[in-house]
């Protein structure tokens, strides 16, 4: 036999190597457990059967395909037998010409809960919102049968990683990233083909970075980050202007007077950032992802007038935003994130007010999340720089001056590993789990190789506001982004989810125990020996992240569950923990908490977040002002959990419970109507105030309190 009939009638040359390697890539990325021998003898015994075959009757790859599951299963291979199914089903799926009927119209009828709910930012019944799920279910649809190598998706189809943001991945956009507003404030910048130059005040600043938060957002698929320290410069050209306005006046009046008018505009222009920021709709179908990182930097030039602006953000965010009942609530964005230093966190420091507005803040909408200058200045070489929308941080990178450049990096993807599903397949032998780790790794980098193939060959004029007007760059028009790519200056991510679970599946205890920590610092340190061993050979900024798992912390438990069964404290919740987080479940205090994540921080550099949930601390500023130095003295990243609610039924203003039915209630009048109340909830890094999905409603259900 020499010939086999393809699936489009053709013929083509036999080749027992097609064979054994379809079976050894079934074994990688499906069972995780290989056996090249078995491979190849089911490989030549297939031979062996064909060899006989008169030339008038040629095989169909049908039939061959069908011999090599029978033998797998004779081989006791079953997991391997079903992956190679598996393989199958995919490979034909990439030859449909049209999968996408359904999903989309079950979206329109607004019965695709697992599209509907997977961001809890996103209103999935409004128009502009639908359009955006709409075309991301068609790149999704192309991506999976054309762009992307039908063993990831396999692999993202049996939960073993999870290649996020697949909705976008047909256009050559990108994940997150810090903006240089500040050459964008200082130098201009273009705004539909219009040129907006340098603010000659702060109002106009303000007003300008709003639309320059709108045009980013609708450039790339992630969060963005802007340093509120920028807007300094800005607050003091409209000081000048007031002393040179109001010179002829007495002394003391003028000081009077400039001061009255300075605060004026300083509310004035924040107010329009935060409301404009609420209000925008992006072409996302939401609003803008945004972080403002509020860095008091020691020794700026404009240091009082920054100080100025983080102080009236803080006030203004602690008073809220009000809802459609003119009721103050809890917005989602910007989210903030305060920057303790040495200037701010002593009793006796300069800016100490500064701080305990923040103490107050935090207690009331969540916001201002904290970074310890002293803490991360001892992992980044020094530097103190703000995350990419809500935990990707970049590494640290000089340009040819050997100077630190953070403003004007970015992030290109990323993929998360499911380690639950390692020790789930692993049954607890630990050889078998570290090899099937090696066989997911090698599958992790294949597929961040593939993000990176996807956006090398786009151009500047994909995204201007981005490549060619200063928010990233200033490249020339049809210039390529490629060199931006490389050389570690862009990030690219392998993500985590599950240590809880692993260790609970490997040790039989919590990663919490000395045993189990052992074990996961083990595992985690593994995943960044990995990262840094494909940075090294490709030159791609490659970091490890601790996924924020929003929907991905019940897609993966729904799969798992599906194949392995209801497992206690793994499957049978419903969820599987962030990360390398303590289980949501676990009875530990606050200051515990963050000394042992602390120490994963400090290795999953490429991204990280720690939380403790508090009760209403409004009454108590002084118990969390003490959380606040201790996260300074500590922990490089971490913010606070607490509940921002309101009942629109009975006016209720406090903590919409989650019943045992798994439904939202208010506790003071029984209303379950969720268009009635407004609930805001930390889903990720960021709030959530559109609702969560069912794995994720169970994880906030089970969170017990840390202080």
């Amino acid at each position: 036999m020499t010939q086999v009939i393809k699936r489009d009638g053709t013929t083509t040359k036999f080749d027992s190597r097609k064979i054994e390697n379809a079976i050894l890539k079934a074994m990688r990325y499906g069972s995780g457990v290989c056996d090249s021998d078995v491979a190849a003898s089911i490989a030549a015994e297939i031979t062996l059967d064909y060899c006989t075959f008169p030339e008038e009757k040629q095989p169909t790859v049908y039939e061959i395909e069908e011999k090599v599951y029978k033998k797998l299963i004779k081989y006791g291979h079953e997991l391997t037998a079903r992956a190679y199914e598996e393989y199958r089903a995919v490979q034909s799926f990439k030859r449909q010409s049209n999968t996408t009927d359904e999903s989309i119209l079950s979206l329109v009828r607004n019965m695709n809960e697992e599209v509907a709910n997977e961001n809890s930012n996103k209103n999935a019944t409004m128009a502009s919102t639908q359009r955006d799920l709409i075309a991301g279910e068609v790149s999704k649809d192309i991506s999976r049968r054309k762009l992307i190598p039908a063993h990831i998706v396999q692999a993202h189809d049996n939960g073993a990683i999870h290649f996020h943001d697949m909705d976008y991945s047909i256009s050559p956009i990108f994940n997150c990233c810090l903006v240089n507003i500040a050459d964008m404030l200082d130098n201009g910048t273009v705004i539909n083909a219009k040129l907006v130059e340098s603010p000659k005040s702060f109002q106009v600043a303000c007003t300008v970075v709003t639309q320059i938060i709108a045009q980013i957002s609708s450039g790339q698929y992630g969060g963005q980050s802007l340093n509120v320290k920028h807007l300094g410069k800005y607050l003091a050209k409209s000081r000048a202007r007031y002393e040179e306005m109001l010179a002829d006046l007495d002394e003391e009046i003028r000081e009077r007077k400039v001061k009255e008018f300075l605060q004026r505009e300083l509310e004035s222009g924040v107010q329009t950032i935060q409301y404009q920021i609420n209000t925008l709709m992006t072409t996302n179908g939401q609003s803008p992802f945004v972080t403002l990182f509020l860095e008091i930097e020691p020794g700026h030039e404009y240091e009082e007038e920054i100080a100025m602006i983080v102080n009236e953000i803080l006030v203004q965010r602690h008073l809220g935003i009000k809802n459609e009942k003119g009721v103050y609530i809890t917005p989602a964005f910007p989210k903030l994130v305060y920057v303790l230093d040495e200037n701010n966190v002593p009793k006796d420091s300069k800016y100490r007010y500064v701080t305990d507005s923040a103490i107050k803040c935090s207690a009331k909408r969540l916001y201002p999340d904290y970074i310890s200058a002293k803490e991360m200045r001892k992992i980044y070489e020094g530097n103190v720089f703000s995350p990419m929308g809500c935990r990707s941080f970049l590494a640290p990178w000089k340009d040819e001056n050997g100077e630190y450049k953070f403003e004007g990096r970015f992030n290109m993807g990323v993929v998360t590993l499911n380690l639950v599903q390692v020790a789930l397949t692993a049954e607890g032998d630990m050889d078998k789990f570290w090899n099937i780790l090696d066989e997911r790794l090698a599958l992790c980098k294949e597929a961040l190789l593939t993000r990176y193939e996807l956006l090398k060959s786009a151009t500047s004029d994909i995204s201007p506001i981005h490549w060619q007007f200063g928010g990233l760059a200033r490249l020339g028009k049809h210039e390529p982004i490629a060199p931006l790519l490389e050389n570690g200056y862009a990030t690219i991510s392998l993500g985590y989810i599950g240590m809880y679970e692993m260790t609970k599946l490997m040790m039989n205890e919590s990663h919490t125990s000395g045993r189990g920590k052992e074990f996961c610092v083990e595992v985690i340190k593994k995943l960044k020996a990995a990262t840094d061993s494909w940075k090294k050979e490709t030159g791609l900024g490659f970091g490890l992240y601790g996924t924020p798992a929003e929907s991905l912390c019940y897609r993966f438990c729904k799969i798992d569950l599906a194949r392995f069964g209801e497992i206690e404290d793994i499957t049978a919740k419903g969820y599987y923990t962030n990360s390398y987080h303590v289980d949501v479940r676990e009875n530990i205090d606050a200051f515990s908490k963050l000394l042992f994540e602390a120490d994963f921080q400090k290795i999953s550099t490429g991204g990280c977040i720690s939380y403790v949930e508090i009760p209403n601390m409004n009454k108590n500023l002084e118990a969390l002002d003490q959380l606040v130095t201790f996260i300074y003295e500590n922990i490089q990243y971490a913010e606070f959990n607490t509940k921002s609610d309101y009942c629109h039924v009975c006016s209720y203003d406090g903590e919409i419970i989650i019943n045992d039915d798994i439904e939202w209630e208010c506790p003071q009048c029984g209303n379950k109507d969720k268009s009635k109340m407004n609930v805001t909830r930390r889903t990720c890094g960021y709030l959530g105030e559109n609702y969560f999905n069912l794995g994720k409603t169970k994880e906030i259900k089970s969170r017990v309190l840390h202080l």
